[in-house]
């Protein structure tokens, strides 16, 4: 899930940024005035001692406010100083938490990344017993006893605010109540060592040149893979070469040996480590009252309970069997094939190679080749080009102060019509040692409106890792990176885009299995040829674009191979939900056992000498919430028939701003699913999303229904 790699940038990425003087934000501060509208560029500490001192300060300035609260009178409480104040002290802590996260993902330094690493578990610790101040909570409940009459989003944080309470566990006894804090405590260390143990596993393996053999030179030629005469070192641990090896090599050896290393990462460190942080879960949520964590973490998103998250996928996995069934066949006759062994079967380390292959040889489309269409920096433009046509925005790359690598780029967005300032954006795109290693978006400062009046636009970073220029050409991204990128940034545009009045409802802060669903969506736009040939050029010859008989045999190659991809994306939301689900109090956890387990039997056979779910980064962050990227699919499937249905299809400006005021604009200042169903027009429906899968109608996969999510 991390990369690993130092990679110099060169050629025409970086011309762009130098080819003429960028503006600074300081030029944009008089529109930021006009429209009361606050713009801030993060200040970034230079030392360890600095960052932590951050943090400390953050939270001593936190403590102030909370003690004032604890000291009102209970006659004096307001919605102001009791419920918005808390918010808003939470809100200002954040930001020191985000740099601080920001600088363990992405420094270059080893001491700073550790320094943030410590900072934040100081910071999330504090964070945990904030909920346990009796003083604040005294506060909170005497404001709660005058049964305030709120309305819109002051009612919702108000509900939400009291919710938080009794998950933490304040309704209990005082003895109970202080285990559960402690607990809560121990959970946020153990998960901050488990991430740690992730971004920290390394592991570099050596083939000779036959031994990769189909590999294409745009890997064996990228920075630091070849290491000798001979000699290529592939890093499990990098994404992007731990794939392109799994899909193109054509020696099984080759595929076995890498993927028995991937899921044997950080396996030493973490397998004991999640055990214990699997029961630590398990004896929270049931001193909470619980009957599980599954149950627990589902009561505040769509699906409520861990019954129905595990439904959705029991019914997926049922829907799909079929066609997954006749997808592997297909690939075991190729390997068959390839092979000479007529009982061949696909393993884990097979299904990227051959579902490649039926693509290559049923569909004649060579992924590889694509890629001279897809040159980074004008993917990237193209890109942009899209998103400020359909959203109406305007982009700006401007002067980044301070920098944490040297081609980080920063871009200010503005609404073009009024020239309102919307937000800033950061992008670190290329991979680098000691870089968080897979592809996310990060808040540095998030949108919500001061008690001055004025509104804080947001700040945000994409963290990715697409292939680095090499071998003298630009970075050229395969079609699946070309998804990522539209995807990823898509959740930029749902920061920025915020209207919410409270941090806590702005832009991504939505239900966990409603958050993917805008930005999956928006991986729709590169599946056209009307999208596609605004920005997809051969960058030798811009003249030649992709051919539409070309784009079809695409989506036919897709839909031939995406029961595989979704039963595997199913089998991890399975292992998830099951480690998460009932389980005894006391009884030891085996999450090596039930997760190779549950892999077998709804994906593919592993090696029973691996661990993948060491390595199975979600675990921390996303725990129990796996489920949420297939139930968001279903969404977000649903929600692209609204621009499939426009005028000008997937870059109507009509149904782009509709999506930026109904969904955008207000996160989770109201029910996610009202914003669904004002986006769509109607009740939302199963059906686009089987028939993405290839296996039609509601029969096919019976999901569960409106009223069941």
């Amino acid at each position: 899930m991390r990369h690993l790699l130092v990679v110099p940038l060169f050629c025409a990425f970086c011309l762009s940024a130098f080819a003429q003087e960028l503006k600074s934000v300081e030029q944009f501060q008089p529109a930021a005035e006009k429209a009361k509208s606050l713009l801030t560029i993060p200040t970034w500490p230079q030392t360890p001692g600095e960052l932590e001192q951050r943090v400390t300060d953050a939270i001593a300035k936190a403590n102030t406010g909370l003690d004032a609260i604890g000291k009102l009178e209970a006659g004096k409480v307001t919605f102001e100083n009791t419920i918005r104040a808390l918010e808003d002290i939470g809100y200002e802590a954040g930001l020191a938490a985000n740099v601080a996260s920001l600088i363990k993902e992405t420094n270059k330094d080893a001491a700073m990344r550790a320094a943030g690493e410590n900072a934040l578990k100081v910071f999330q610790e504090w964070s945990v017993g904030t909920d346990y101040r009796e003083d604040v909570y005294k506060a909170v409940k005497a404001f709660a006893a005058t049964k305030p009459k709120l309305t819109g989003e002051d009612a919702k944080l108000f509900e939400e605010t009291m919710r938080d309470y009794k998950r933490a566990g304040l309704d209990l006894a005082p003895e109970k109540r202080a285990e559960v804090e402690q607990m809560r405590k121990d959970l946020t260390k153990l998960t901050t060592d488990f991430d740690s143990n992730v971004v920290a596993a390394k592991e570099p393996l050596i083939f000779a040149k036959a031994e990769l053999e189909g590999v294409p030179d745009s890997l064996l030629n990228s920075p630091g893979v070849k290491t000798g005469d001979d000699a290529y070192t592939i890093l499990a641990n990098v994404t992007f070469q731990y794939q392109g090896v799994m899909q193109a090599a054509t020696r099984e050896e080759t595929r076995k040996r890498l993927h028995h290393v991937r899921f044997n990462l950080a396996r030493e460190k973490n397998v004991p480590l999640l055990n214990e942080i699997l029961a630590l879960r398990n004896r929270i949520a049931l001193r909470l009252g619980y009957k599980s964590w599954d149950d627990y973490k589902a009561e505040v998103k769509m699906a409520k309970t861990g019954a129905a998250a595990r439904k959705f996928i029991a019914d997926m996995v049922a829907g799909t069997k079929p066609k997954f069934e006749a997808e592997v066949a297909e690939m075991q006759k190729l390997k068959a094939a390839a092979t000479g062994d007529p009982n061949a079967k696909i393993f884990r380390w097979d299904w990227r190679h051959y579902s490649n292959e039926v693509k290559k040889q049923g569909y004649e489309v060579d992924v590889e080749a694509l890629r001279v269409f897809f040159p980074y920096q004008q993917t990237l433009e193209g890109m942009f080009d899209i998103y400020q046509r359909i959203f109406g925005l305007k982009f700006e790359q401007i002067e980044a102060p301070q920098k944490w690598t040297d081609d980080l780029q920063l871009y200010y967005v503005s609404d073009a019509a009024t020239g309102e300032p919307m937000g800033m954006f950061y992008l670190d795109m290329f991979p680098r040692e000691g870089k968080y290693n897979h592809f996310a978006q990060f808040d540095i400062i998030g949108g919500k409106a001061l008690a001055t009046g004025k509104c804080q636009r947001p700040t945000v970073a994409l963290i990715c890792n697409f292939p680095p220029p090499a071998d003298g050409k630009p970075s050229l991204l395969p079609h699946s990176d070309v998804e990522t990128l539209f995807h990823e940034f898509g959740h930029a545009m749902h920061s920025i885009l915020t209207r919410a009045n409270y941090s806590r409802f702005a832009g991504t802060n939505v239900p966990r299995d409603f958050v993917e669903a805008p930005s999956q969506m928006l991986q729709n736009w590169v599946w056209t040829k009307p999208v596609l040939d605004t920005f997809a050029a051969d960058y030798q010859d811009r003249s030649k674009k992709i051919p539409a008989e070309t784009i079809e045999k695409m989506k036919e190659a897709k839909i031939a191979v995406e029961g595989t991809r979704y039963r595997r994306q199913f089998a991890m939301a399975d292992v998830d939900l099951a480690l998460h689900d009932v389980h005894p109090d006391g009884e030891a956890y085996d999450a090596v056992k039930v997760s190779n387990e549950i892999a077998n039997r709804v994906f593919l056979p592993v090696d029973p000498d691996t661990a993948f779910v060491a390595y199975f980064g979600h675990l921390s962050g996303y725990d129990a919430g796996y489920y949420g990227y297939a139930w968001a699919d279903a969404i977000a499937a649903d929600m692209a028939t609204v621009f499939e249905k426009s005028k000008d299809g997937f870059l109507d400006k009509e149904a782009g701003m509709r999506l930026r005021n109904e969904v955008y604009a207000v996160g989770d200042s109201r029910n996610v699913e009202v914003s669904i169903e004002k986006f769509l027009g109607r009740k939302r429906s199963i059906d686009p999303f089987l028939k993405s899968l290839g296996i039609g109608g509601k029969k096919a996969a019976a999901g569960p229904s409106n009223e069941s999510r």
